[in-house]
């Protein structure tokens, strides 16, 4: 089930512990912190990734609108205050809905609602990452899907793409190759070589078979290997 992080920012101690509760009455809710003023919220919204964000308006210092304007890659924002006045100013802000203290369960789990739709509708909206990778060589671009490709084998300043069906050499870094790929489908197993999981055959002491290619396996990166397969 995916899980959804959840940051609560209130200055008010049983306003925390209420919204706290609710949090861990609903089973795709994962709370990561409860911050009571704008200053420590904004720490975790730098260090953590945040999904949902109930926020309280009145705070000291440093008011839940203010803090809003501050973040670039705003979560899905529930606003929870007993003012009502702000209701123009919050959705101008882009707020996903506005709670009026004191609210019950039902309510506050129909925002809760809304917020992951807001977040889904955003995830999709971004769409799925590239199942492929643009190659450029020999005055030529080739357009290599992570389906067809079995091993990439580094050659200092250069690296093959080996593919089911043809080598291509390409003026890359192996080290920024493995950044890029996708984690779920290659690894590196080598100094020199980056291999496909799902073309892997069998794994031994110093090789592992690759679509009937050996190729060899660094100590470091063999346990690795085999903890990920497993």
């Amino acid at each position: 089930m995916r899980k959804y992080n959840v940051l609560i920012v209130d200055d008010e101690f049983l306003a925390r512990k209420l919204l706290q509760e609710y949090v861990q009455k609903v089973e795709s809710l994962n709370l990561v912190d409860c911050c009571p003023d704008a200053f420590k919220a904004m720490e975790t919204l730098h260090r953590e990734k945040i999904d949902i964000l109930l926020l309280d308006i009145q705070m000291p210092d440093l008011t839940g609108l203010d803090l809003l304007k501050t973040i670039d890659n705003q979560p899905a924002t529930i606003l929870t205050t007993a003012y009502s006045d702000y209701a123009v100013d919050a959705f101008a802000l882009g707020v996903v809905d506005y709670l009026l203290k004191p609210f019950d369960f039902l309510r506050f789990l129909q925002a809760i609602n809304k917020a992951i739709e807001h977040v889904s509708l955003g995830e999709n909206a971004t769409g799925k990452a590239p199942d492929y990778i643009m190659v450029k060589a020999d005055y030529k671009l080739y357009k290599i899907n992570y389906d067809d490709l079995l091993y990439i084998e580094g050659q200092r300043e250069y690296v093959t793409f080996h593919t089911q069906s043809k080598r291509i050499t390409a003026l890359f870094s192996l080290k920024n190759l493995e950044d890029t790929l996708p984690a779920d489908k290659f690894a590196r197993v080598h100094k020199s070589f980056i291999v496909s999981l799902h073309y892997i055959e069998d794994i031994n002491k110093t090789t592992v078979t690759v679509a009937g290619n050996k190729i060899p396996i660094g100590e470091s990166y063999r346990d690795d290997l085999i903890a990920r397969l497993s």
